[in-house]
């Protein structure tokens, strides 16, 4: 750690084709209330001032991101995306080595996850201040959670309490997070999120209470979900 401030940057993977969203469009380019996802995500991304640059992994010659205007913004960056989202998280990271510093804060968020709340991403930034790792939004379970054999037999229920269902923004800094991913992929291992990489390295991640409205858009019927929770929104401000 230096007496420098850390800065803020994000990346928001967008290379993915979302095999179970079953559409010819990648679903972050489909119409969601008045506008498409992409269009939502980086929005919400820019309205936050703190964040010095987003760096968004995709498909870049794409045509479709002449029809999100957010992408033009001087502080968004289109990159080259990767086979699998720790590889495009990785290009993201390539594409700040010469402008971020090993202490500085990287917000990595799923471009599929369009209702997360500028505040509650504030609420990330602010309990994580002064953490040497970073942390995770994440939701309480409501449902309970069974485990399931593989005939679709239960085997027990377990204590939801002890469970949280892992969100975007996930926070970290630029150093550690860039040495778990790379370090993990060497293994031969595939992360499932950043967390996932930071805990394979041994290092522990905090956990901050996300909004259960931040869903992903993962299947078709997501979209709708996600329209009426931004009217839902619009009515709170």
């Amino acid at each position: 750690m230096t007496d420098r401030a850390p800065k803020y940057w994000a990346i928001v993977p967008a290379a993915g084709v979302g095999q179970r969203f079953s559409a010819d469009i990648p679903k972050q380019f489909h119409q969601l209330n008045g506008a498409l996802v992409a269009q939502h995500t980086l929005s919400r991304l820019l309205s936050l001032s703190i964040i010095e640059a987003i760096i968004a992994p995709c498909e870049v010659g794409s045509g479709y991101w002449s029809k999100v205007p957010a992408s033009k913004d001087r502080r968004v960056r289109l990159v080259p995306g990767g086979k699998q989202r720790a590889n495009s998280v990785l290009n993201g990271l390539a594409a700040l080595q010469e402008l971020a510093a090993d202490d500085d804060w990287i917000l990595v968020h799923d471009m599929a996850r369009p209702c997360v709340t500028p505040a509650n991403i504030a609420s990330l930034i602010s309990k994580l201040d002064g953490h040497k790792v970073g942390g995770i939004l994440a939701a309480p379970i409501n449902d309970t959670l069974k485990v399931v054999a593989g005939d679709k037999s239960i085997i027990s229920t377990v204590n939801r309490a002890e469970y949280r269902a892992a969100q975007t923004p996930q926070m970290f800094r630029f150093g550690l997070l860039k040495a778990s991913i790379q370090g993990m992929l060497d293994e031969h291992k595939l992360p499932t999120d950043e967390a996932s990489a930071i805990e394979y390295a041994g290092l522990t991640a905090s956990v901050v209470e996300g909004r259960q409205d931040n869903i992903k858009i993962t299947r078709r019927e997501d979209l709708a979900i996600a329209e009426a929770i931004m009217k839902n929104q619009e009515t709170e401000s």
